[in-house]
């Protein structure tokens, strides 16, 4: 816990989401004027917008984003939060910020943490700080950031990695678990209570499943392996059948082992694990969209055990079935038409 109020830098670019920075903004501010805490303390954050250049920026999304302060002004700060950036389909140019790059390196050199929230983990990632430490990011966005940053470990199925040797540099995950960075930041600096009771207020919740319920299998198919490629497609409509993988192999007219090195080395997994990851997804697509019991839909992906298929979609998506269907079926009232 802190006994002074920590300075926040919030670092505000042309390509930002504003709803994850407003929102960060809006609750690590919150202590100042809402009654969280212990009343006598002072507020632990002070959070500002911060930018190349002070005054208005205009965000991705056409909202003007009002930067208070530019970064050559600023001399020390005791936390950086780069919130997400919305990635083109170009992807994140790298080079086109130097002037942020520098100024977060050096606030983190004389000690400052390091924050980002979804892809903002692009801008900081050139700073160099985050090489060969665990980072994670929005699943969407992983393999572009492993191209980009060999040297990273990338974990998008993390809702938050802390790391560094000051546990100093923080990244969070896929879109609203900037609610697990804030409150991370909150039960750090001012005790696991406030934390809690902010989580209350704002009806923030940890992501403690981790984002493996949220990722959608698709297996890579860049690998310029005519035989994977073909046998990539067969699995498609046939993943269900009683022996994929065995027919697989008599498909491609190579022998087993070939085949399954073959396999591996193209698509990252063997092809069980290649099987099992397209029996899930439709498994999970049925639980969201139909009243099937979970015995039935383990049947109609191609488990006779409903044990087994249960303990494999835990597995993979860190929710049992049921527990999946409750949280991702669509509410009633929003597809009641009256």
């Amino acid at each position: 816990m802190t006994a002074r109020t920590l300075d926040v830098s919030v670092v505000a670019l042309p390509d930002t989401g504003v709803a994850t920075m407003f929102g960060v903004l809006d609750v690590l501010n919150a202590f100042a004027v809402m009654r969280i805490g212990d009343p006598s303390a002072p507020a632990p954050f002070r959070a500002r917008i911060v930018g190349a250049e002070a005054g208005p920026l205009m965000g991705v999304s056409g909202v003007p984003v009002p930067v208070s302060a530019a970064v050559g002004d600023i001399a020390a700060t005791d936390i950086v939060i780069v919130p997400s950036i919305v990635l083109g389909p170009d992807g994140w140019e790298t080079g086109r910020y130097p002037e942020l790059v520098e100024w977060a390196s050096r606030m983190h050199e004389q000690g400052a943490m390091l924050c980002s929230a979804c892809s903002g983990i692009f801008l900081l990632a050139e700073t160099g700080r985050f090489d060969d430490h665990d980072v994670t990011v929005h699943y969407d966005y992983a393999s572009q950031l492993r191209a980009v940053h060999p040297d990273m470990r990338v974990h998008p199925e993390g809702a938050l990695m802390v790391t560094g040797a000051r546990d100093e540099l923080v990244t969070s995950g896929a879109s609203t678990t900037w609610h697990d960075l804030v409150l991370y930041l909150t039960g750090r600096f001012a005790g696991a209570g406030v934390a809690q009771e902010t989580a209350r207020m704002f009806a923030l919740q940890w992501h403690q499943d981790g984002l493996a319920p949220y990722m959608v299998f698709e297996g890579r198919t860049d690998h310029g392996d005519a035989v994977v490629a073909d046998a990539q497609d067969w699995l498609r409509t046939h993943f269900s059948i009683a022996t994929p993988v065995e027919q697989l192999v008599v498909r491609s007219g190579l022998a087993e082992r070939t085949f399954k090195r073959r396999f591996t080395e193209a698509t990252g997994v063997s092809p069980l694990a290649y099987v099992q990851r397209l029996r899930v997804e439709e498994a999970k697509r049925r639980l969201e969209q139909t009243e099937d019991s979970v015995e039935a839909v383990g049947w109609h992906v191609g488990y006779e055990d409903p044990a087994f298929f249960r303990r494999l979609f835990k597995r993979v998506t860190g929710l049992p079935p049921g527990a999946y269907r409750r949280r991702f079926r669509v509410p009633v009232i929003a597809t009641d038409p009256r």
